[in-house]
């Protein structure tokens, strides 16, 4: 099968592995591989599936993507708009000091928007209260059991099940996949209103923020994970995030713990910005001391 092709020059220095790499979940991400310079991603789109492979040529200031499958034509149209094309990082200005020096010092990173809500909210909600290495392992288990093969050369990529195909996993499977009935139940009422929620991409962030948190099981953070991802959204801070808003306090103020509210407080003066100043105060190390064991994983295969 013979992909389609793009070549797209962006005008703006592009980094995409901080623009794409929010959309990779880790090694053996089952919907993605990622090397330098290149990310191989299979997707759903509302025109069907398709794989995508996005290379960048930095010398020639230029973004080749080729794409396979039905939603091939969907993919390469919605090409720079995942690459930053709408995002408008100028309006951050900021003054002498770390930030503006990262700042500086990353020109390409832009906050892509997929424009595919379900994309990234399902991952988002195996997320929830749990290790990253637990949710991954379930996103893993899932996609392979129960999505359909990517198109495309690559036999490793699948692309993740449709919502009807979410609707018919048995709870046994969301059992064998360690995921707790709370998060099983939250991401089958979301796939039941999937066409609603996916209107939430082209919405303003209050009214995409209160689309998602309609759906009992969606809350602050999870939106914010999302709309990140699926809408570039520049101001969608992960509220409730077990690390984040130690890490934004001890960058701002040096204490090592901060609570969620401090943590909007110092965020306050950049509001619509907000989400893109914790990336960039991560990009400089951002990084609150640590105290006491790690997190650990509790495995719902074992009740």
């Amino acid at each position: 099968m013979e992909p389609l092709r793009r070549t797209w020059h962006p005008g703006y220095p592009l980094d995409l592995g901080h623009v794409l790499g929010p959309l990779h979940r880790g090694a053996g991400d089952p919907v993605s591989a990622w090397s330098p310079g290149d990310l191989w991603r299979a997707f759903r789109t509302p025109c069907g599936i398709g794989t995508m492979r996005i290379t960048a040529r930095p010398a020639d200031g230029e973004i080749t993507a080729a794409a396979w499958g039905a939603a091939a034509p969907w993919l390469l149209d919605r090409l720079p708009a995942m690459l930053g094309a709408h995002d408008t990082p100028n309006q951050l200005i900021l003054p002498p000091g770390p930030l503006r020096e990262v700042q500086r010092r990353n020109p390409g990173l832009r906050l892509g928007a997929s424009g595919l809500v379900m994309d990234s909210l399902v991952p988002a909600v195996l997320e929830q209260k749990v290790t990253v290495t637990e949710a991954r392992r379930a996103w893993r288990y899932l996609v392979r059991r129960h999505g359909d093969p990517a198109p495309g050369p690559r036999t490793d990529l699948y692309v993740a099940p449709a919502a009807r195909q979410w609707a018919l996993i048995p709870s046994w499977e969301w059992h064998r996949a360690g995921v707790d009935p709370k998060r099983s139940a939250t991401i089958m009422r979301a796939v039941r209103l999937a066409p609603r929620l996916e209107e939430a991409s082209s919405m303003s962030s209050a009214d995409a923020h209160a689309r998602l948190a309609s759906v009992p099981g969606i809350g602050i953070w999870t939106a914010a994970e999302t709309l990140q991802r699926s809408n570039g959204d520049a101001d969608a801070v992960s509220v409730g995030d077990f690390h984040l808003a130690n890490h934004i306090g001890h960058f701002f103020t040096g204490r090592a713990r901060s609570t969620d509210d401090e943590m909007l407080e110092l965020l306050a003066p950049y509001a619509g910005q907000r989400h893109r100043v914790c990336r960039l105060a991560l990009l400089a190390g951002a990084r609150a001391p640590r105290f006491g064991p790690r997190l650990a994983p509790n495995d719902h295969r074992r009740r």
